[in-house]
Parts: structure tokens; sequence; C-alpha cells
């Protein structure tokens, strides 16, 4: 009697090279699936924190820049008030001419610390940059334009208030503006070199800088449009409910 013995596939010849190369097939498409996927979420995860830092990168020299421009505006004020002050000394009859536009000119240095609260009290911030000598030269700018502010605009205007007080052409000119304009041209230039340091430092130009002030302004000027719609409905709603008012009190109930 014949018997025919079944050999299982599993035990043919080649039978376990062909399940070792589709175990290695499979764990070769796991491990890609896997790295995809985490070195997807990662690079995306990269370029969040990089847009973040660009970000707060752009907001900080923003400010900077709209600061620096101030201070170089009330220096040159200054310059101009010296200049003014000779041409009075050299000619008397040019004060009638120009005392209005030397009142004008004392420097108005104003400036808004949000920015610089955000980039100072928030270590997230700060992290998030990740530039220790960027970070120590934003606050040693912020330090400058407080003391610029201080020590020379509110300085000058606090004193021309006392000497002004009496507004005439020997007020003006004991107006002492040498040691201002000194301390002014120096803080000023510690600021444009701090500024010029941190766009060096981050990669920031120019072009840059005025593309993110378009946008900001852009921004700024559709708040106000959105203010001033809610304005003009909020006057709309008063003068409706005055109009129900006069209505009323003509009623006999």
């Amino acid at each position: 009697m014949n018997i025919k013995l079944h050999t299982p596939k599993s035990l043919k010849t080649g039978s376990g090279m062909a399940t070792t190369k589709q175990f290695m097939l499979s764990l070769l498409a796991t491990t890609v699936s896997i790295v995809l996927t985490f070195g997807t979420a990662a690079v995306i995860d990269n370029n969040k924190k990089q847009n973040e830092k660009r970000e707060i990168v752009m907001m900080v020299m923003y400010d900077m820049y709209n600061s620096l421009k101030s201070a170089e505006v009330a220096d040159s004020n200054i310059h101009q008030l010296m200049n003014f002050q000779l041409q009075m000394a050299e000619d008397t009859t040019k004060f009638e001419k120009l005392q209005y536009q030397f009142v004008q000119l004392l420097p108005n240095f104003t400036y808004t610390e949000t920015t610089e609260r955000i980039f100072s009290s928030n270590i997230e911030t700060i992290n998030t940059i990740g530039n220790v000598i960027f970070t120590e030269n934003v606050a040693k700018f912020y330090q400058n334009r407080k003391y610029y502010k201080e020590i020379v605009c509110d300085s000058i205007n606090h004193i021309s208030s006392n000497e002004l007080s009496r507004f005439n052409l020997k007020n003006i000119l004991q107006l002492e503006l040498m040691t201002f304009g000194l301390i002014s041209g120096s803080v000023l230039y510690d600021m444009q070199h701090l500024f010029a340091l941190c766009k060096q430092m981050m990669d920031v130009t120019d072009d840059e800088i005025d593309a993110y002030r378009r946008e900001r302004v852009h921004l700024e000027e559709t708040l106000t449009n959105k203010e001033e719609s809610v304005d003009q409905l909020n006057n709309e709603i008063i003068q409706l409910q005055r109009k129900i008012d006069e209505a009323k009190e003509k009623l006999k109930y």
C-alpha cells in the first residue's frame, strides 16, 4: 500500500527564507512609518518654533527701530534748539520769528513698554529666542532708552518749563543745552550700535523691518477703522434712544 506524506509548506525548501524576507520587509515598513510619523512631527514642531522665534525677534526689532527713530528726532531737535539760540544771540530781532518754533522743538521722547515687558518678564519668550547675547543687547538698549528719556528729554522739558515760565529772549538764551546735547549724542550712538548688532545677530534686514512696519501700520489702521465703526454704531444707538425718550415724553397715558 502506497502512503503519500504531506510536507508542510513551512518545511519546504526555501520557505524559511521567504518568511524571513517577509518579516524584514514588514519591519522595514513599520520602521519607515514610525520615522515618517515622528520625523514629520519633529519637522513641523521645529518650523513652528522657528516661526515663533522670528515673530518675537521682528516684534522686538520693530520696537527698537521706532524708539531709535524717535531718539534721532529728539537729538536733531536739541541741535536745532541750540542753532536757534545762536541765531537769536547774533540777531535779537529773530526772537519774534523763532520763539514759537523753539518751544515746539523741545524734545518729546515717548514710547510704549508693552514689547519690553513681554520680552523681559516672560522666560518662555527668552527661551524661544535662544540667544543670550541678543537678549543682553536688547536689555541694554531698553536701559539706554529709559536713560535717554529721563536724563535728556524729561530733564530738558523740566528745566525749560521753569526757565520759560516768563517767556522772553533772556530766558531762552539762559537755557543750557550743551550738556544735554553731549549726553544725547553719546546715548544715541550706543542705541544705534546695539540695534545694528541685534540686526546682524538675527540676520534681520532693513527691508524686513520695513515690511513688518507696513504690516503693523495696516493692522493698526484696520483696528482704527473698526473702532470708528463701533463708535458710529454706539452713536446711532444713543441717538435712537434719545428720540425714543423724547417721543415718550410727548405721550399721554
